[in-house]
């Protein structure tokens, strides 16, 4: 029997030969590897401007939150503290309810601020010091010495016992025999205080007689503070240090504290009838954060008078619980210096943020033109607009996502700071961008051809020219950072919108210049100049089938440059404007380049003021005579008090002109060699002076040493750089020998001021070698000050105290030592060199942009005889135009960005003094951006052209012309 055979399914071989199909390649991998080089220069562009969009809001974070603590950090620990009071207890004080208190205390923190329970300082305190009557005790002026009493918990801690012991945890039983007497409270004393005081252990320390009992301390042991400079001992713990004095008129009397234990401490209150309760709370500042100032500032406010305050006093059961602190005036004063720093902030991120768009816009354009042939005939073949885009889409995503995420990722590991969001959500955006560039642009370019419309450019141009004239009117009505409210986006997008007015107007008048400049060439002989400029006024030739020809020169590059070198230009003109600001307040500050000072009116040194002059770098040296306690007869106050200046005039009259303060003719102050002895000296006085004598009017000055001398006003000084106050009174005299006969002492000068580069260290050490040798003979040793603590009597004074020298360098740096101004300058400067670097590249992006066509071209000169110098030649007339038309505008738009938005600005903090708004307009800084960033585009393009012109030839030579 056969068995017949199977039957075979249809759907099997139907299998099998859909097996054996080749499957389609997929469409991202196929394109990426088809051009690999563009796909690595698109994923590095992409991380290189993530990693800057989340790079710069944590710089910003960082640099605020270091002024931040730094400005309170530099405030002292006194007033970024919670001072809390509460009075004591009658009955039932002890350590245990001073504990619960504190953490009571320390519960509703550790939101928005923290209190580090390792630094708070609590106990009690008596609230009037009470009369030491002992006669062996010191009394300077015959007043008894007082004393308070302390009680604090973490005091043991830092001190350590240097004599006897500590007080007893246990109160102290009353003495025998005597009903009614109070047992003497057990304390112990600094070492200083006692030594100051007369005091040793064992002594029995006697208050005031009252009716109730005679309150008493005694001395059980004395203390050595570790380190007196501690936080600790600080504001509210008196005088446990050492004796401090005290005056009542002219009557020296000695107040100093004591530590009492925790066996008497019910029994306190006793020595001056009333006790405190204290909690000195520490705010960690190097946990404060400047993005959340205004909610710390909220919540220390409720902890201070508000709900948390009202729910402190009932949790504690202290009705009378009261909170003080200086943070909310030290937080709005942080509020307002970050605010008037926030436009320099701000001015270089924007600028670099506008750059990096244009040159991501430049690169979609580049990419689309360079595969404008592809996508057209995929959508000739029938693939839709929508899918073509899509699969663009999907080409992006695999290159620029991750590198987004990687740039995001290293930017918060590289500068950590608490806040996220703002770091995320500009690396979100930039990435974003650079996602869409490509895929938006070919869907432009897919779209069917419309209409031209002549009226949308001028449109456009005309709303971006009212958007820059309305942020230039409202900068110039309220100021680049008002003050009392937030930056204002508007404000600082006005020196970018500047630059994009400028780029479209450059945009309009460069191809007419151009072209006027390529019709002169043509009429010499030479090519290679008229083509090349004839090109840049035409701009590049249109791709695919739409083609029109030339549409001009592009202006995306123009205004990347515009906006780089106008930013770059404005930052560096304020910190020029900063720098000049703060050598003149440091100038007013000193007098001079360098000053040297005599105490009162003891003079210098004999000779030292003529060394100095001497020095290397001093250009001017001024000796001169001051006195502070002079006055002036005859006005129409009778007599005013005054400061007289006694100085040589040519040499007073050139320190006056270069620190502009109160410039005058030194002529003025010329006394003949025949006038007779009694006749009236000429003098400058100062405007308030001035006001209250006539011109020409004779005046009878007298000095505090003694003599008068007769002064004639001959001029007006608005300030004076030995008294630079410009309400000050004060009278100029001339040096000379009226004058010196006349007054005491002014013939050796007891200040020096010199102009120059001076070394304030070889000025300090010619001030050492001129002080007077010391005497061979020892001399006895002098007697202890009081309250000294220490038996041996004074230091020597260095050299440096008696004869005081600084310099305006050693100013200068003290006035730029806040890190709010560093942090701002340091930001500034790097979103200006990553400016220029996106400029660098929006023009590199175009040069490529144009490769093809250029190379077509040089492969047909090549064919009839053009070298290759001059097809070098021919690309540099072809692209320099527009740089150095950039380089122009740039430059004069940000003259006008200064001169139109200078004035607004308020630079006070970030000089470091008070001084008059305004930013100076100055070509050394704008023209130092204009040009270098110029030079940087010019020699990248000359090696663009030299490297790769030659290979584009042969390429193209090669290949044939197929265009």
């Amino acid at each position: 029997m056969t068995t017949p055979p199977s039957a075979t399914p249809p759907s099997s071989s139907a299998a099998t030969s859909s097996a054996a199909a080749p499957r389609p390649a997929p469409w991202v991998r196929t394109r990426l590897r088809a051009a690999p080089l563009g796909t690595l220069l698109g994923a590095a562009l992409a991380f290189v401007a993530v990693l800057l969009a989340a790079a710069l809001p944590r710089a910003q974070d960082r640099g605020a939150d270091q002024a931040l603590r730094s400005f309170l950090e530099h405030s002292g620990s006194t007033k970024t503290s919670l001072q809390v009071t509460a009075p004591a207890p009658e009955t039932g004080q002890s350590a245990q309810a001073l504990d619960a208190t504190l953490e009571k205390l320390l519960a509703p923190t550790g939101s928005t601020f923290r209190v580090d329970p390792d630094e708070t300082v609590h106990g009690t305190r008596t609230t009037k010091r009470q009369p030491l009557l002992n006669p062996e005790l010191s009394r300077p002026s015959g007043n008894p010495p007082a004393m308070n009493l302390l009680h604090v918990r973490q005091a043991e801690s830092h001190v350590k016992l240097a004599e006897g012991r500590w007080p007893s945890s246990t109160p102290t039983a009353p003495p025998q025999g005597a009903p009614g007497e109070m047992a003497p409270l057990q304390v112990v004393l600094s070492q200083k205080a006692a030594a100051t005081l007369g005091a040793r252990v064992g002594s029995v320390l006697k208050s005031a007689t009252r009716v109730d009992g005679t309150p008493s301390v005694e001395v059980v042991g004395l203390f050595a503070v570790l380190d007196e400079t501690d936080d600790f001992w600080v504001d509210n713990l008196g005088c446990l240090v050492r004796a401090c004095e005290h005056y009542d008129g002219e009557n020296l009397s000695w107040h100093a504290d004591a530590l009492v234990g925790t066996g008497d401490l019910d029994r306190m209150a006793t020595w001056s009838r009333t006790a405190e309760d204290f909690w000195r709370l520490p705010v960690d500042v190097g946990r404060l954060r400047a993005d959340r100032l205004d909610a710390t500032r909220e919540e220390v406010a409720s902890y201070i008078a508000g709900p948390t305050a009202a729910a402190l006093a009932r949790e504690t059961g202290r009705a009378r619980l009261h909170t003080t602190s200086w943070l909310p005036e030290l937080f709005e004063q942080a509020r307002v210096r970050t605010q008037a720093a926030a436009p320099l902030a701000a001015i270089g991120p924007a600028g670099v943020g506008g750059v990096a768009f244009v040159v991501l816009c430049l690169a979609g354009a580049l990419a689309a033109d360079r595969r404008d042939a592809e996508l057209r005939l995929l959508l000739a073949r029938g693939g839709s607009r929508a899918a073509i885009v899509g699969r663009l889409l999907g080409e992006g995503a695999v290159t620029v996502l991750p590198a987004a995420a990687a740039a995001a990722a290293l930017a918060v590991l590289l500068l950590p700071t608490p806040r996220l969001a703002p770091a995320l959500l500009s690396a979100a955006a930039v990435a974003l961008l650079a996602l869409l560039a490509f895929p938006v642009r070919a869907a432009v370019l897919l779209s069917p051809a419309r209409p031209a419309g002549r009226w949308r450019r001028p449109v456009a141009e005309l709303l971006v020219l009212v958007a820059t004239a309305a942020a230039v009117l409202e900068v110039r009505r309220r100021g680049v950072a008002p003050p009392g409210s937030d930056l204002d986006p508007l404000l600082i997008a006005a020196p970018l919108l500047l630059a994009l007015c400028g780029g479209l107007l450059l945009a309009r008048l460069q191809p007419v210049v151009t072209g006027w400049l390529a019709r002169v060439a043509g009429r010499r002989s030479g090519l290679v100049g008229f083509l090349g400029l004839a090109r840049a006024a035409r701009g590049p030739a249109s791709t695919g089938t739409g083609a029109r020809g030339r549409t001009g020169p592009s202006v995306l590059p123009m205004v990347a440059l515009l906006l780089a070198i106008t930013t770059g230009g404005f930052g560096a003109a304020v910190l020029e404007s900063v720098d000049s600001s703060r050598l003149g307040v440091a100038r007013l500050n000193v007098g001079g380049d360098a000053a040297i000072s005599a105490y009162g009116k003891s003079p210098l040194p004999q000779g030292l003021a003529k060394a100095a002059g001497e020095l290397p770098g001093v250009r001017t040296s001024v000796p001169l005579w001051i006195d502070h306690d002079s006055s002036v007869l005859g006005t129409t106050q009778r007599s005013s008090q005054v400061t007289v200046v006694v100085a040589e005039p040519a040499e007073y009259a050139e320190l006056s002109r270069v620190l502009g303060c109160g410039s005058f003719d030194p002529a003025l102050l010329a006394t003949p060699g025949t006038q007779p002895a009694d006749a009236p000296v000429p003098a400058l006085f100062s405007a308030g002076l001035a006001g209250q004598a006539a011109q020409g009017g004779t005046y009878t000055v007298l000095p505090g040493e003694g003599g008068q001398l007769r002064a004639r006003v001959v001029g007006v000084i608005d300030c004076t750089p030995a008294r630079p106050a410009r309400d000050s009174a004060t009278v100029v005299l001339p040096a000379g020998a009226a004058t010196t006969a006349l007054m005491g002492g002014a013939d050796h000068p007891n200040r020096w001021f010199g102009l120059g580069p001076v070394d304030g260290d070889r000025l300090r050490a010619l001030v050492r070698s001129r002080l007077p040798a010391p005497s061979a003979t020892p001399s006895p040793a002098p007697a202890p000050i009081p309250g000294s603590g220490s038996a041996a009597g004074p230091a020597p004074v260095p050299a440096d105290e008696v004869y005081p020298v600084s310099t305006s360098a050693e100013a200068v740096t003290e006035l730029g030592a806040d890190p709010l101004q560093r942090s701002a300058q340091r930001l500034f400067w790097a979103a200006v060199a990553g400016a220029a670097g996106f400029a660098l590249l929006a023009v590199l992006l175009t040069l490529m942009r144009t490769v093809p066509e250029r190379a077509a071209l040089l492969a047909r000169l090549r064919t009839m005889g053009l070298r290759r110098r001059q097809g070098v030649a021919l690309i540099l007339a072809e692209t320099l135009p527009q740089t150095l038309a950039a380089t122009l505008g740039g430059a004069l738009v940000a003259a006008a960005a200064v001169a139109l938005l200078g004035p607004a600005m308020d630079l006070s903090t970030l000089v470091g003094a008070q001084v008059p708004n305004g930013v100076r307009l100055t070509a050394g800084p704008v023209l130092t951006q204009a040009l270098g960033l110029a030079a940087l585009v010019a020699a990248a393009v000359f090696v663009e052209a030299a490297t790769s012109g030659r290979r584009q030839i042969t390429t193209e030579l090669r290949a044939g012309d197929q265009r």
